[in-house]
């Protein structure tokens, strides 16, 4: 068994072990679902999101890629795709960090600290900056209509987890998926 392969299974062991619930999409322990609950201080406390995480092969040396799954309303989250617009995961990950590292501070500091210089949504970004007010309240809806626990363990728009996981295999074959979850374009 490989260095990467070692470390992939002791860090998916490590969240699991950290009470974090993971749900398999396949059986190489590189594609899987993180349930992730939004931080107490944030407007995201009620929150709870499903987290789609991609090892790729050169874990850790190359870093995970991360989409919500679920919709969240952010200024550095892509509403369409759930890309997540973090530097610690796009430019500067090291092999030091782990996937408890990402669920329990790069996660929770992105979305107690937007950052409305650098957006994924400009319409968030703008929104937050213009009227944070009207920001906070549209927040607290998408977390309200998108968010509820009982909705984080559910496939997205309704669809089986089944034709979910069809859909993630044509996306496999399609380059530009590439582009859609977080750690895996270049800067």
């Amino acid at each position: 068994m490989s260095s990467p392969t070692k470390r992939r299974e002791m860090d998916l062991m490590k969240l699991m072990m950290s009470d974090y619930k993971v749900e398999m999409i396949n059986d190489s322990m590189q594609e899987f679902y993180v349930e992730f609950h939004g931080p107490i201080e944030s407007l995201y406390h009620k929150g709870v999101w499903r987290i789609r995480v991609e090892l790729p092969d050169a874990y850790p040396y190359k870093s995970p890629s991360i989409g919500f799954i679920n919709k969240i309303y952010h200024p550095n989250v892509d509403e369409m795709s759930g890309s997540v617009c973090l530097d610690v995961i796009n430019q500067t990950w090291s092999p030091m960090f782990d996937l408890v590292n990402v669920f329990e501070m790069f996660l929770p500091q992105l979305l107690l600290y937007p950052n409305p210089s650098d957006p994924l949504n400009g319409e968030a970004a703008a929104l937050m900056n213009s009227d944070k007010a009207a920001y906070e309240q549209k927040v607290k809806e998408y977390c309200e209509k998108y968010a509820k626990p009982e909705d984080a363990g559910a496939a997205p728009e309704g669809k089986t987890s089944d034709e979910e996981l069809t859909e993630d295999e044509d996306e496999d074959e399609d380059s530009s998926s590439d582009e859609e979850m977080v750690g895996r374009a270049d800067p």
